[in-house]
């Protein structure tokens, strides 16, 4: 037998209903009954706010070893915020629209206060939403002492009391950061400027005991300044890091051009960094000054890395001032530096480029040598004669002789110095 098949009668679409406009939420009675019963709690916790703000700092210093510090360095102040802030809380449930802006306010200052006084953040929230919980348990239970058939109204209007809640968590904690980078800043900013005075030598000795608290540096020791310059700002980076060994404290300031490295050096000597100039580091020079006694001597301990800083190869390189003190005396005075070279060199350096660059080269290896020919040559691909001929040579140009020792020294500075100050 076949079952029977009824046909499937086709699908007619009625008439759509409109879409109807969303109404605005009208509080039932329950929850105008709510309301009532909220009011008439709150009243209740208003007239006995003292109690509750005792209870709530009893919890407070229970459960938060920061306010416990807060209430014993300052008890009087920190009950008043206390209660301070439960008052605003309480009068909120009663009348929101006029506490309202109050209430707010009082909430941003108290974030904003304990901010600058360095309370931690997590211990304020905490101490809010406790405080919370506790305006929210003297609710139920004052509604239970006195109408316990009214307690189950009182979950109508749970929201409103936790939203609350959540709004001034979110009030402290924006007026708390706020502050907080208003005094990172300024922390900075003030570090900045001590550190600056001191390497620019304009520190007053009344400032010293405040700048060496805030750059963690004795007042009194030894330090050496190093001077680190490049266009790379990762080189530069790498550089700090390889300039100062491990074990040494430092303070480094960040300048437009020269980052300044302030170092304690006790009794070791200054630092003596070589970074490799085929490395991440190749284009930053860095110079070393000397060392110095005290922060008072910062300002001097930064010329000389500055001197040190020029002295080094634009390419990049790394020079420790007292390895390299003729050059500094040549680099500290320019202008005699150049009327040096003038004076014995001028006569090379009227030859024609070619020739004068063969023998400027030749008289600068003989120096590098310890005035060996033979060690020259080699260098310089020549015979030790042909050197010989070449140093006979400048020695009848400039009226200097390379066997006395004073025209020795006068011609290595100015050969210095022509290097240094050619610009």
């Amino acid at each position: 037998m076949h079952h029977a098949v009824r046909p499937r009668p086709a699908h007619r679409p009625g008439p759509v209903p409109a879409p109807q406009p969303r109404t605005r939420r009208v509080r039932s009675l329950i929850d105008a009954d709510a309301l009532h019963v909220l009011h008439r709690a709150a009243r209740v916790l208003l007239d006995d706010l003292p109690d509750l703000t005792d209870r709530l700092l009893a919890v407070l210093q229970e459960q938060e070893p920061a306010y416990r510090a807060a209430v014993e360095s300052d008890p009087v102040g920190t009950w008043q915020e206390v209660q301070r802030s439960l008052r605003h809380s309480v009068t909120s449930l009663i009348d929101p629209r006029s506490a309202r802006d109050a209430a707010r306010r009082c909430s941003w200052k108290i974030g904003a206060t304990r901010a600058e006084q360095g309370l931690p953040l997590d211990a304020l929230l905490h101490a809010f939403r406790l405080g919370g919980s506790l305006v929210w348990q003297g609710l139920v239970e004052e509604t239970s002492r006195t109408a316990p058939e009214d307690v189950r109204l009182l979950v109508h209007v749970a929201s409103d009391v936790w939203n609350f809640v959540d709004e001034h968590c979110t009030l402290v904690a924006d007026a708390y950061r706020q502050v907080e980078r208003q005094l990172t800043w300024r922390r900075e900013n003030r570090v900045r400027l001590l550190a600056t005075a001191l390497l620019e030598g304009t520190s007053r000795i009344a400032d010293l005991p405040e700048t060496a608290q805030v750059l963690d540096l004795p007042e009194h020791g030894r330090y050496a300044v190093v001077a680190v310059a490049g266009e790379d700002p990762a080189g530069c980076a790498a550089a700090r890091a390889a300039a100062v060994p491990d074990g040494l404290r430092v303070h480094w300031h960040t300048g437009v051009e020269v980052d300044y490295g302030i170092v304690l050096v006790g009794t070791t000597e200054p630092p003596e960094p070589a970074p490799r100039p085929d490395g991440p580091g190749a284009g930053i020079r860095i110079g070393v000054g000397g060392a110095v006694e005290g922060l008072a001597g910062i300002g001097d301990a930064r010329r000389q890395a500055d001197t040190a800083l020029r002295i080094c190869p634009a390419g990049g390189g790394a020079v420790r001032l007292t390895d390299h003190l003729p050059a500094a005396l040549v680099v500290s005075s320019p202008e005699l530096g150049r009327a040096l070279a003038d004076r014995v060199l001028g006569p090379l350096l009227s030859l024609e480029p070619g020739d004068r660059d063969v023998l400027l080269e030749t008289l600068a290896t003989w120096l590098a040598c310890d005035g060996s020919a033979q060690r020259a040559g080699e260098r310089l691909y020549c015979h030790r004669n042909t050197v010989l001929n070449r140093l006979r040579r400048c020695e009848h140009l400039t009226g200097r002789s390379l066997a006395r020792p004073t025209d020795v020294v006068e011609i290595s500075l100015a050969l210095t110095a022509r290097r240094l100050l050619r610009d």
